[in-house]
């Protein structure tokens, strides 16, 4: 079956400490295990970015502090995973996929271009927990994909992440790994 990973908001903006919307030190401390998974699916599946990204006057800043502006140093991969990226930019399996909503589906072309590589099952990591993660879940399980999701791989700056994760496992019948 093939695979892929999708790793999910991994920017500066929500993982440095000096970040707008930053989740911290939980989000830094699984930089190491999203890189060995990233390291593992190389070669045998898709790894995929999936990156907030937005214009400075987006309406998403009515309801959250600006961030993820795009080209900002804010917007950018955090700290390894960046150097990660920049290595395999060209691998034809390595992708970055700008997004404007929660989903890393929605209007992003993301379950066609992994379906055109004949991928079944998504791993999902990166932040948050209960917000992006989740509902990128949502997105894979209304693409028809099985979703895994890495518990090491995801951190959140709410108490809410295990009920998410919860919730993923019972809604969308993913696996929690």
């Amino acid at each position: 079956m093939r695979e892929a990973l999708l790793i999910v908001d991994m920017s500066n903006d929500f993982v440095h400490d000096e970040g707008t919307l930053t989740v911290g030190k939980p989000g830094q401390a699984i930089v190491p295990y999203i890189l060995a998974l990233a390291d593992r699916m190389l070669g045998t599946g898709v790894v995929a970015i999936c990156m907030d990204e937005h214009d400075p006057d987006d309406r998403h800043f009515l309801d959250w502090p600006p961030h993820n502006v795009r080209g900002t140093w804010g917007q950018k991969l955090y700290g390894d995973l960046a150097a990660w990226y920049e290595r395999h930019k060209g691998h034809p399996d390595v992708w970055y996929v700008p997004k404007r909503s929660y989903n890393a589906f929605y209007n992003t072309g993301l379950g066609e271009r992994l379906r055109e590589r004949n991928v079944e099952r998504v791993h999902v990591c990166g932040v948050c927990t209960d917000i992006c993660d989740f509902l990128t879940v949502a997105g894979a399980y209304d693409e028809g994909f099985r979703a895994v999701v890495h518990r090491q791989g995801c951190a959140t700056f709410t108490d809410l992440g295990d009920i998410f994760l919860e919730h993923m496992r019972r809604l969308f019948h993913a696996e929690i790994a």
